[in-house]
């Protein structure tokens, strides 16, 4: 008996030093129990929207809206605005360069380009029938 409660002493001394003063592993396992928990709880809510669209109450599913959107941000994009993000981040780079700052010149480099090969890069990757492209 006397063991027992000497374990169970030992255990209120751990459970106490672990919520007053936690070790850094503590730390990492508390939030990686935390994030799990945030995922499965999400994916579990996400299986359960999925059993309502059984139901005559639920309408079709309408993705106009979202890709007349789409194609607006990316009628902007390709026009004046993307070019003037790619003249600017141009710019940046070669400042950023000549002043030394080379992760910051090669950031910029990056934006540049990604804003000159957008569209290739959509077409080529995502689907864009429907969204206004070609």
């Amino acid at each position: 008996m006397n063991r027992l409660v000497e374990r169970v002493r030992e255990l209120g001394i751990k459970t106490y030093t672990a919520f007053t003063n936690p070790s850094k592993e503590q730390i990492q396992f508390a939030l990686f129990l935390v994030g799990t928990t945030l995922l499965a709880l999400g994916s579990a809510k996400g299986a359960l929207a999925q059993l309502d669209s059984v139901s005559s109450d639920v309408g079709e599913y309408n993705d106009e809206r979202i890709a007349s959107a789409v194609a607006r941000i990316f009628t902007y994009l390709e026009g004046s605005f993307g070019v003037l993000v790619m003249v600017c981040a141009g710019l940046g780079a070669i400042l950023s360069s000549a002043f030394g700052q080379y992760r910051a010149a090669l950031g910029c480099l990056v934006v540049a380009v990604g804003a000159f090969i957008l569209r290739a890069f959509v077409m080529t990757f995502f689907n864009t029938e429907g969204i206004g492209f070609d």
